[in-house]
């Protein structure tokens, strides 16, 4: 299966390391224009890198609807985006009660929030030109319970879930495909790096064996998911959500 975007360009949120750089690297080998954008401006600056000149870095907080709206239609006519900023915001699992209105709002900014900005702010141009593709990156806290046991993220992935069903529906008479890729435990960024190691050996041990092809995955097993959603192969297939997390 040979897969092209020559000619496509495509945006990808949370860029800065990760399933998204590994998903922006996917795109700009495979041809394609593709603007990064994250907060790290760092991680962006190293992303860029990494995937060459035809990518382009931009500082932009999904959250913020203002700051959304400012920048995607400057991009023009886009054809692919990626919803992937997302993550914990460096929160731990707590007891229920121990959760202040910040810390739960601030995980859906990012989370849902964000997909529905970003979203809301691609498509016009999407419909005006009859195509698109949207990709939202989820999670399995989002179809089960999260391995952290922090509230916010399992609601705010599995409301993405469901804004995912109801986006393809609503654009899908515009040719507009949209489709949710939920990764398993993958240890990608500085985050999931610390998980890992909270978890101990025994908590490995468990986590593995629970996973049918007995390893953990790596970032360019969910950057190939999204490559075959972005891609013409995947024409008739909208509303979907696929684990990827090497079989539950």
């Amino acid at each position: 299966m040979n897969i092209s975007f020559e000619g496509k360009t495509v945006i990808v949120t949370g860029a800065a390391h990760g399933f998204g750089r590994s998903i922006a690297e996917g795109f700009a080998s495979r041809g394609a224009r593709v603007h990064v954008c994250d907060v790290n401006v760092a991680g962006l600056a190293e992303t860029v890198k990494l995937c060459g000149d035809r990518t382009s870095a931009h500082v932009l907080d999904v959250g913020s609807r203002t700051d959304v709206q400012a920048l995607v239609p400057g991009f023009g006519d886009v054809d692919i985006l990626v919803n992937n900023a997302g993550g914990v915001r460096g929160q731990v699992g707590r007891p229920i009660e121990n959760i202040s209105e910040s810390d739960w709002q601030t995980i859906f900014d990012v989370n849902l929030s964000g997909a529905f900005f970003m979203s809301q702010a691609v498509a016009p141009v999407m419909k005006k030109r009859k195509s698109g593709r949207i990709i939202n990156i989820s999670s399995g806290a989002g179809l089960g319970i999260s391995l952290t046991g922090i509230q916010a993220y399992a609601s705010a992935k599995a409301g993405q879930i469901g804004l995912t069903r109801q986006l393809a529906h609503e654009l899908g008479p515009w040719g507009i495909t949209v489709n949710n890729v939920a990764p398993g435990f993958v240890r990608s960024n500085p985050t999931t790096e610390r998980q890992w190691d909270a978890m101990g050996e025994e908590g490995q041990a468990r986590l593995l064996q629970n996973i049918a092809l007995k390893r953990l995955g790596v970032p360019e097993d969910i950057a190939a998911m999204v490559m075959f959603f972005a891609s013409d192969y995947a024409g008739w297939v909208s509303g979907q959500v696929i684990s990827v997390d090497g079989g539950k």
